[in-house]
């Protein structure tokens, strides 16, 4: 066998793979010999038909496969051998009429190479890292929420701005009639909420639902409806009120603390806005890197440059896709998947470069860690080791979950590269500006 390369250019090539008679001759010859031995062709006893009735029966599909087999085991080696880093499989160039009788056969395949290229992490302009902290403002407003969710209703006769109301939202023609509980300041206006100041138990109030809310998935909430059914909806409503009741603040007690962290674990305000900065800025940093991941990520695609084998890679995706694609298609879709291509790539070379790597090891204690928090999470704070290995063994028995986890694990030192690499400038502000800068104010 003789396997030859010609490089097209620098980011295709073409392998041209000779397979002479002496490299499958007595491969299949062995095999024809043993399906003579077990053939059960009638008018022969088994093991005695004569090997020139076996050949003519199964000898062209014997060859053909083993052929196919020496093939793509021969074209494997030699990418392997030769270090050749190649895009999508190579495609075996048409041949519409093969000689299967010959003696000796010639396939040649289309290759896509990668291309060869630097990544640079110093960015011109630097890319914030934002360091978001808990204010004063949000920890007050999550001690009141805790205090409200854990304080007790009492009922009240006429509805006030603090008010939980419950009643039902109606219209026939739209057939709505969902019954809810809600405060007052979800509504968008202050005339909506005048409406309901001073009602009383089974008093109707009459509602627009265009402008009712700022947020559409509010409206979807209230009325029961889908997100394209309360898109631009603009129609009356009723709301029958059945229910006024007013959320009596739960005290900042021990009792309060244990309930919220176990016991003695919090024994005072001061120290309940702590632990309630500590989590919640915990929380904040898995944000602002996952947004420090994304930049740095947008930023790598959209100025690390360098060339793809375009045409080879849609005749790729034309050849091995689901379902069947015209040329035009394959394109499309190419052009679709360019950019992720493009990060794969870049990826690549990052952890070639930084020598990143994932063992066993680093996943199977990543899982135990996730397990640990999930368990706690339900109560259960020192699980023996035992118990997290059986459980780590069973999630990473799931190849899928275990792929999930080692890319996270990729992620997560590349993002420490990052840190240490790329121009970063560091921006401390709340969450509430966070959100505002990076999502706009909503």
């Amino acid at each position: 066998m003789n396997i030859t390369r010609e490089n097209v250019d620098a980011l295709n090539a073409v392998v041209k793979v000779d397979i002479a008679k002496e490299d499958y001759s007595d491969k299949v010859e062995k095999i024809l010999t043993d399906y003579r031995k077990t053939a059960n062709i009638p008018g022969f006893r088994k093991g005695h038909v004569p090997m020139g009735m076996v050949k003519k029966q199964y000898g062209k599909a014997v060859l053909v496969d083993e052929v196919n087999k020496l093939l793509q085991g021969a074209l494997n080696k030699y990418l392997t051998e030769e270090k050749l880093d190649v895009l999508g499989q190579p495609l075996p160039k048409p041949q519409d009429n093969i000689d299967w009788d010959a003696d000796a056969f010639t396939f040649e395949f289309e290759l896509g190479l990668a291309p060869e290229f630097e990544v640079n992490l110093k960015s011109k302009k630097a890319i914030t890292h934002y360091n978001i902290v808990a204010d004063d403002k949000m920890i007050s407003e999550q001690v009141e929420r805790i205090q409200k969710q854990y304080g007790k209703l009492v009922s009240q006769d006429v509805v006030e701005k603090d008010s939980e109301v419950t009643g039902a939202y109606k219209n026939e023609e739209k057939e709505i009639d969902n019954t809810v509980t809600l405060t007052l300041d979800k509504f968008k206006g202050k005339a909506t909420e005048k409406k309901f100041v001073g009602a009383k138990v089974g008093d109707v109030i009459t509602l627009k639902t265009k402008g009712l809310f700022d947020d559409e998935h509010e409206l979807m909430h209230a009325l029961k409806l889908g997100h394209d059914e309360v898109h631009g909806l603009d129609i009356e409503v009723t709301f029958t009120i059945t229910e006024i009741n007013k959320r009596e603040l739960a005290d900042l007690d021990q009792e309060l603390f244990d309930k919220l962290f176990g016991k003695d674990v919090v024994k005072s305000v001061t120290e309940l806005k702590t632990k309630i900065k500590e989590d919640a800025e915990k929380q904040f940093v898995q944000q602002a890197d996952q947004k420090l991941l994304n930049d740095v990520t947008e930023y790598l695609v959209d100025n690390t440059k360098f060339d793809l084998p375009a045409e080879f890679l849609t005749k790729w995706l034309q050849a091995s896709g689901e379902k069947e694609m015209d040329s035009e298609q394959a394109k499309e879709e190419y052009e679709k998947s360019e950019k992720s291509l493009r990060y794969q790539l870049i990826e690549g070379k990052l952890i070639e470069d930084n020598n990143i790597k994932v063992t066993m090891d680093d996943i199977k204690n990543h899982a135990r860690q996730m397990i640990k928090a999930q368990m706690a999470q339900f109560g259960q704070m020192n699980p023996s080791d035992k118990e997290l290995d059986d459980i780590a063994a069973r999630v990473l028995s799931n190849q899928e979950e275990a792929r999930r986890i080692s890319e996270q694990l990729i992620s997560q030192k590349l993002l420490e590269v990052y840190k240490e690499k790329a121009n970063i400038k560091v921006k401390e502000l709340s969450y509430e500006d966070f959100v505002k800068e990076v999502y706009g104010d909503k």
